[in-house]
């Protein structure tokens, strides 16, 4: 089955011990929660990590509008970006800059954003849609069985989710190697 955001409320509340649902304007206690908890739930776990499946880079447009004090030039965010991860010229990374207002402001004259960007369902890896599934068991718990015992013992078994794909997610790439570091530098 391909993964939606019902699917994944459904397999969520299975986790609970409730029903899972057919829809989620479908009227009942289960979708209400799950509509109204699982878009806060699944941007705040996309955001804490830059997983690798939802980070990109793209260089941004320049504005005609100037910020009004400390940086020289503003640039236009993109309309799916949940978190900054760095900015540059040319790299990605490297130059100073705020994000205020909507915008980013920095002093180069061109941008190039690495970002987290939210992801369509249908785009995440197994291990990241089975710790988003126990965070949204952990979330669904209280308000539909009022056990906070319970409520408690799944966050402890999302938050363990999330290490592991954190640490499967970060096996992706190549180790970055430290750069610019002034006790290397020293030793020659």
């Amino acid at each position: 089955m391909a993964l939606s955001a019902l699917a994944l409320c459904s397999r969520a509340l299975l986790k609970v011990g409730a029903q899972p649902i057919a829809s989620l304007e479908e009227g009942t206690a289960e979708a209400e929660v799950a509509a109204n908890l699982y878009p806060g739930a699944r941007d705040a776990l996309l955001s804490c990590h830059p997983w690798s499946f939802a980070s990109g880079q793209m260089r941004l447009n320049r504005l005609d509008a100037v910020p009004v004090a400390d940086f020289a030039c503003a640039f236009q965010l993109p309309p799916n970006l949940l978190r900054v991860i760095s900015a540059g010229s040319g790299r990605g990374r490297g130059i100073a800059y705020r994000i205020q207002e909507g915008r980013l402001h920095a002093d180069a004259e061109a941008v190039t954003l690495t970002y987290i960007f939210r992801v369509a369902e249908v785009e995440f890896p197994p291990f990241f849609a089975g710790a988003l599934v126990s965070r949204l068991a952990a979330e669904f718990c209280l308000p539909l069985t009022e056990n906070s015992s319970r409520a408690e013992m799944l966050m402890r078994i999302a938050e363990a989710e999330l290490r592991q794909a954190r640490l499967l997610d970060s096996q992706q790439q190549t180790v970055r190697g430290i750069e610019d570091f002034p006790l290397l530098s020293v030793r020659g």
